[in-house]
């Protein structure tokens, strides 16, 4: 098992990059927002995730190795293969992943191509009690599914689903009903 590379980019070949360690060649798969920072002949040290299967070997790398800890917890949500969970990273941070997994936001993993909505929301479901504290987190999940309904039924009222996520967010109280919570967002939603 390969824990980490540490050599030069000999070639770019989008979406991988040949290392060379000395003088073999590791063709690793990135996500994108690292491969537009190489250029050949960069020095780098890449943390590594072998995938194995019947008809093919391939190597994930990641500049930190939160980040490669951080695919590995992806890769453990039913339905998400490796080349999923590395378009997730092609299209956020680190950060940004782990907040759209904290504050519920199906919307991020939705605009992820070939990434649906049931798959998104396992993301979030099986993966929200592993980010930040637990003071933080709701891990009930009636704040999440309450959310859900929620947004379903602005939705239907024709806001956006980022409208709808917003307009929740600046709902302050604790512990309403989903009807007080919708009463709530309107009422937002209507100020603007």
């Amino acid at each position: 098992m390969i824990g980490f590379l540490n050599g030069e980019i000999e070639l770019l070949l989008r979406p991988h990059v040949i290392v060379n360690v000395g003088g073999i060649g590791y063709k690793v798969l990135v996500p994108e927002n690292v491969y537009s920072n190489f250029k050949p002949g960069d020095k780098v040290k890449l943390f590594i995730y072998t995938y194995v299967r019947e008809d093919e070997i391939s190597l994930f790398g990641f500049i930190k190795p939160e980040d490669l800890r951080l695919f590995e917890n992806l890769l453990l949500v039913s339905g998400i293969g490796p080349k999923t969970a590395l378009n997730i990273f092609s299209f956020g941070t680190r950060a940004d992943i782990e907040n759209a997994i904290i504050k519920g936001d199906v919307t991020f993993f939705t605009s992820v191509p070939r990434l649906g909505t049931k798959n998104a929301q396992k993301i979030i479901i099986e993966l929200k009690n592993k980010m930040g504290g637990l003071a933080a987190l709701d891990l009930s999940g009636k704040d999440f599914e309450q959310n859900k309904e929620v947004v379903e039924a602005l939705k239907a009222f024709g806001f956006s689903a980022s409208e709808s996520h917003k307009a929740l967010r600046e709902i302050k109280q604790q512990d309403l009903s989903t009807e007080e919570k919708i009463r709530l967002a309107l009422k937002s939603l209507g100020k603007q």
